[in-house]
């Protein structure tokens, strides 16, 4: 590839981009979600009991309903999932890391828009947001009935 002057300036540009993000509120109030959830003993063991009982999920997923224990672990795996999700650490880092996807869904969006219309961004928040397709930003290119706009 040669290197042109557009080149070079688009890769100033998006280093530059690169490091606002970097040293944004929000990227900075992930960085201490995750530091606090890193060091929360009690977060990390709820986290490390989502985690087993979620193999053991994995394990009844492959025979379903016929499984003996499918409803027992159905139900665990909700309850466990349920109080992890409502530690206030764990529930400040999940906010944080939706607060900086968005961040960064909006800036992609920004670059493939001022591009050309025509480019679709797939996003993380699709299927919360008024996209006109029924199963959120599809990406199957219209096979679902939706149609960009």
């Amino acid at each position: 590839m040669i290197a042109t002057m557009e080149y070079v300036d688009v890769l100033d540009h998006s280093e530059h981009l690169s490091k606002m993000i970097l040293q944004s509120d929000v990227m900075q109030a992930y960085r201490d979600a995750r530091n606090n959830l890193h060091e929360d003993s009690e977060a990390q063991k709820l986290i490390a009991a989502f985690t087993n009982i979620k193999s053991h999920y994995e394990d009844v997923q492959r025979f379903g309903r016929y499984h003996p224990d499918y409803n027992e672990i159905m139900k665990n795996v909700r309850a466990v999932k349920r109080k992890m999700d409502m530690h206030p650490t764990v529930a400040k880092y999940k906010i944080a890391e939706r607060n900086l996807q968005n961040l960064l869904d909006e800036i992609s969006e920004l670059i493939a828009k001022s591009t050309s219309e025509q480019i679709m961004v797939p996003k993380e928040g699709a299927l919360l947001t008024d996209s006109g397709c029924s199963s959120g930003g599809c990406g199957s290119g219209g096979s679902c009935g939706c149609q960009a706009s």
